[in-house]
């Protein structure tokens, strides 16, 4: 690899911004995408790779490219250190997720709670949303049913490009909360985004089945099943 290769793959990870190197097995050659100037049947594949975020070869003018993807790490900001987080941070780790938990009452926030595999802050939520970016490898669940800690970082999160926005509630309790971020000036299109009643309806009852159903749901929309029903 050259030192320009290096630096340009370098400074779009420091970004956080996906990009595909692909290398001519014959000769060594290699390009990025997006970036340099990628014969269209390559940057097919390389737009492939990325979104199933495996590598793979492609074939090009009969020599075989190899396509590796860099895509910025997966996350998922819980708000709310609820017993459902509890549950949540140790698979959603498991399956590869960097996870935070966003919760100002420091009480419920602390690493005996919610182990040693998470990120927590302690800011308020549209604080702690704003610092957190998140992108489009990011997903976000409230969980706290408080408006005051759910509400903020709905508004962050909805206006951001995550993959996945979800909130726990009652189908009355989702009423609520979109009249009110109706009235904080959020979109129909932005509220659409919203998973709720959040996860799979799997009639899960206890915490840990919550945190599967949420999971999954997850899953499910990042490897494009799109919005299952709650």
């Amino acid at each position: 690899m050259t030192p320009d290769t290096l630096a340009r793959l370098e400074a779009a990870r420091a970004a956080k911004r996906p990009v595909a190197l692909l290398t001519r097995l014959t000769d060594g050659a290699q390009l990025l995408h997006p970036g340099d100037d990628v014969p269209a049947p390559l940057a097919e594949a390389a737009q492939a790779a990325l979104a199933a975020d495996a590598a793979r070869s492609a074939e090009h003018e009969g020599a075989t490219w190899f396509v590796h993807p860099h895509n910025p790490p997966l996350r998922l900001v819980v708000v709310g250190a609820v017993h459902i987080a509890q549950a949540l941070v140790p698979m959603a780790a498991a399956i590869g997720y960097a996870v935070t938990v966003v919760d100002p009452r420091r009480a419920f926030a602390t690493e005996e709670r919610l182990g040693d595999r998470v990120a927590i802050s302690t800011d308020w939520p549209d604080e702690a949303m704003a610092a957190l970016a998140p992108d489009a490898r990011t997903a976000v669940v409230t969980l706290t049913h408080d408006p005051k800690l759910d509400d903020p970082a709905l508004e962050v999160a909805l206006r951001s490009p995550a993959f996945y926005v979800g909130s726990l509630g009652s189908r009355r309790t989702h009423a609520k909360r979109l009249a009110r971020l109706a009235e904080a000036g959020l979109t129909e299109a932005e509220l659409a985004r919203i998973h709720a009643p959040v996860g799979l309806d799997i009639g899960a009852v206890t915490a840990a089945e919550i945190a599967v159903s949420i999971l999954a749901q997850v899953v499910a929309v990042r490897r494009g099943a799109g919005k299952a029903a709650s």
